[in-house]
């Protein structure tokens, strides 16, 4: 069956520190929707930590986790984005930024303990972050007779819909939000009732 639901967070986390051989690893986790969300996050964590040696990061965006990137900025190549990353896909989350800011302390820590260092802040970030399972809905826009209001009406309650905006008017309009697994029983529904005329609309 088809996957309808997704994990998220709604809020920032709180900033965490991790510490290893003198370098500090600070993890964040934003809640984002595009990439110029993304951007503006990380020129902002910039700004904030301007003395730092690096920002690494990595992030999923979509409902369907479309698409992902991870960014080592300067250490060693897989050595932060994709343990970053491989925290995103443990917790199984998406539509999320992480970013680990490193401060280096004067000791090298070899590939193996950035690897450990990186996942372990992010780890940190999203165990302080509160993740929500949201589902994946469709929007249909319904139009119709205010004769057919009662009908209307009846379905979106036996059905327990969402009703996300309404015209009601001679000619009345009902966006409606569905979950997608039971979207192609609503549309039928709805096309197949006399007098309604029923569309998909983009979320």
């Amino acid at each position: 069956m088809e996957k309808d639901t997704y994990k998220t967070i709604s809020e920032s986390s709180k900033e965490v520190l991790f510490k290893a051989k003198g370098s500090k690893f600070f993890g964040y986790a934003f809640p984002v929707t595009s990439e110029e969300q993304i951007s503006e996050y990380l020129e902002q964590l910039k700004k904030e930590h301007y003395n730092a040696r690096h920002w690494c990061y990595a992030w999923q965006l979509g409902k369907g986790y479309e698409k992902y990137r991870a960014n080592d900025d300067g250490e060693p190549s897989n050595s932060a984005g994709m343990p970053i990353y491989g925290q995103l896909q443990s917790f199984d989350c998406t539509n999320i930024l992480l970013v680990v800011v490193r401060y280096f302390g004067g000791t090298k820590l070899g590939v193996g303990g950035l690897i450990q260092a990186y996942k372990t802040a992010a780890k940190m970030a999203l165990d302080n972050s509160t993740v929500r399972v949201r589902t994946i809905n469709e929007l249909f826009t319904l139009k119709f007779e205010y004769a057919v209001m009662n009908t209307v009406m009846r379905i979106i309650k036996d059905e327990n819909l969402t009703i996300k905006d309404q015209k009601m008017e001679l000619n009345c309009e009902i966006t409606l939000s569905v979950r997608k697994k039971d979207a192609n029983r609503i549309f039928a529904i709805f096309e197949n009732t006399y007098k309604i005329a029923i569309k998909r609309t983009d979320d």
